[in-house]
């Protein structure tokens, strides 16, 4: 079996903050996602690679030689020419070869144990499935209905949910299903895995389901990155900064190296500061503000700010603020 974490999307519904950082490689808590995922493959022992694209392969570079795995790149520099999911899928086999895949969406972030989850695989295609709670929450997805853990029905993106049940972005193909790549692209949609699950239930195909309760989060928006951050930030990472006595930290937080936080700041709870960052005189909660952002006598709540980033005398509710923007109200 070999491992493939799927990162070579532009992840254009995060736009700014996406273009030109990669999603698996956004900060959660004092990590970035990919290193989440990974520290759950590595418990393996099995070969991984991550599968990315020429416009972001010098950002995975250093985590794939940090963590020892490999790298597959397609030659792509933007979203439309990009390969899609099942794409990058192919370009796996055609260069690693055939054999029985553990595929991961690489902006996902998951409770359960992936050796756990292979545990349950017995040679046909296993799909991890957790219960968003809410039919239309659950439209954004690939709906699932079971019968025990068989799967029964699959629709991606339903107009009409016919269960809460979702498909995760977490899956085992085995090499009989990764040699129908090549029919299936032939008409099917190269980009989202549900599909190909959809058309592997027409040709009669079995596919069972590993449920799993606890936590799943797609970061496809700035509300999921942020409940993502409330869920798996437990305990603050203070590094050298340098903090006015009149300032209030409530854990947890992430402040990086280098931040200022000046004057009467509160930071907190729930919030990540890049760093080089400066706070002053503003409170910040349940946001995150990437690197050299100053943020002056301003209330942010909710937020996400990109790098560079200057804002005063202002309050942001539920905001997302592009990377070099200088936002301010008269003083």
């Amino acid at each position: 079996m070999k491992a493939l974490i799927m990162a070579g999307g532009y992840a254009t519904r995060l736009w700014p903050i996406t273009k030109d950082n990669p999603k698996a490689l956004l900060p959660v808590g004092n990590r970035v996602i990919l290193e989440y995922i990974l520290d759950k493959v590595l418990e393996l022992d099995v070969e991984t690679y991550i599968s990315t694209n020429r416009f972001f392969e010098t950002h995975f570079r250093p985590y794939a030689e940090r963590y020892d795995v490999g790298l597959i790149v397609e030659d792509t520099l933007h979203e439309e020419e990009k390969l899609g999911t099942i794409g990058a899928m192919k370009k796996a086999v055609d260069e690693l070869g055939l054999d029985d895949y553990l595929v991961i969406a690489g902006d996902n972030l998951f409770s359960f144990s992936l050796r756990d989850f292979l545990g349950r695989y017995r040679g046909e295609t296993l799909i991890a499935v957790y219960d968003v709670g809410d039919p239309e929450l659950a439209k954004r997805y690939g709906v699932v209905v079971l019968e025990g853990d068989k799967v029964v029905s699959f629709e991606e993106k339903p107009l009409i949910a016919s269960s809460t049940l979702v498909s995760t972005g977490v899956y085992i193909f085995p090499r009989k299903i990764m040699r129908l790549i090549d029919e299936y692209l032939q008409n099917g949609n190269k980009d989202s895995p549900g599909y190909f699950l959809q058309w592997l239930l027409e040709k009669g195909k079995e596919i069972r389901a590993y449920r799993f309760s606890d936590y799943w989060y797609d970061i496809g928006s700035a509300d999921s990155y942020l409940e993502a951050l409330k869920t798996l930030l437990s305990e603050s990472h203070v590094e050298e900064i340098q903090i006015s006595p009149y300032a209030k930290i409530i854990p947890p937080v992430v402040i990086k190296r280098g931040a200022k936080i000046l004057g009467r700041s509160i930071i907190g709870p729930y919030a990540y500061i890049g760093e080089e960052c400066i706070i002053e005189n503003s409170d910040i909660s349940d946001s995150i503000i990437f690197r050299k952002s100053i943020i002056r006598n301003s209330t942010i709540w909710r937020s996400i700010i990109d790098e560079k980033c200057e804002i005063r005398n202002l309050e942001l509710r539920k905001s997302l603020v592009g990377g070099h923007a200088k936002i301010q109200r008269g003083e």
